[in-house]
């Protein structure tokens, strides 16, 4: 039987893979594209209906209907589309200390940033309305949700953010633009939230903060591949928020 040229010719293998290989990225491009795009704008729409357009029932239904997303999505798209395998992701490659550290330094920043910008001398009728709005009015149930926020809500943001968000922006362009577009996107909703409590200076620089610990974890989450770095220098942060958000409140 003669040969055929793709026989007789390695060169035409190689175009082959090469040209398998181009097209499995573009795919795994298109993917990650439309993954972004049915979770990305999903925060910022949970915010803006629960705190700007309809701060009653109706928002706080679509609010929660929004975290349940942020919860579900990335986890069935992982295991349906991409075809993964759940882990727990264990920091292997360690980390944990190099997260400590980058978490007590953003709280360093935090505390002493808000002493230097004199946030105690803002108007803090709206944080305080915020918070009897959201009955956190008083010590222990500011406390509580305090923890809530610390070490439950950062373990779902590194999860969605850095784990989910993280990686199809990686996906799409190289590490180091990956970093600072997954942090623009975590920050998004952050900055339509403390707009809505803190004056227009605040939140700018509020905003800077959340974006800077954004490239923070998202760096880590790039090094270490595990959120568990992310996750610890996350709740060191979160202890000088709420610290803060306690003396303005209550001290």
């Amino acid at each position: 039987m003669p040969e055929t040229d793709s026989d007789s010719d390695p060169d035409s293998d190689s175009d082959g893979i090469y040209n398998g290989a181009v097209a499995e990225k573009m795919s795994n491009r298109r993917r990650a594209l439309l993954a972004l795009l049915l979770i990305a704008p999903i925060p910022s729409l949970g915010v803006i209906m629960a705190m700007v357009v309809a701060p009653r029932p109706v928002g706080k239904t679509i609010f929660a209907v929004a975290k349940v997303w942020l919860l579900a999505f990335p986890a069935a798209w992982y295991l349906l589309v991409e075809k993964g395998r759940p882990s727990w992701s264990l920091p292997h490659r360690g980390g944990l200390a190099v997260g400590a550290t980058s978490g007590a330094a953003l709280a360093g920043i935090i505390v002493v940033g808000a002493r230097l910008f004199g946030v105690q001398h803002m108007d803090l009728a709206p944080l305080r309305i915020e918070a009897q709005e959201m009955g956190l009015q008083t010590a222990l149930p500011y406390l509580a949700a305090a923890a809530g926020w610390t070490f439950v809500n950062s373990l779902i943001e590194e999860y969605v953010y850095r784990w989910f968000i993280f990686r199809q922006c990686e996906a799409l362009m190289k590490g180091t633009a990956a970093v600072f577009v997954a942090a623009a996107i975590f920050t998004a909703h952050h900055v339509i939230a403390v707009s809505q409590y803190l004056d227009p200076l605040l939140t700018f620089l509020a905003s800077i903060g959340v974006f800077a610990s954004g490239c923070a974890w998202s760096w880590l989450y790039m090094r270490y591949r595990s959120i568990w770095p992310g996750w610890l220098s996350h709740v060191l942060a979160d202890i000088a928020v709420f610290g803060v958000g306690w003396w303005l409140l209550f001290g």
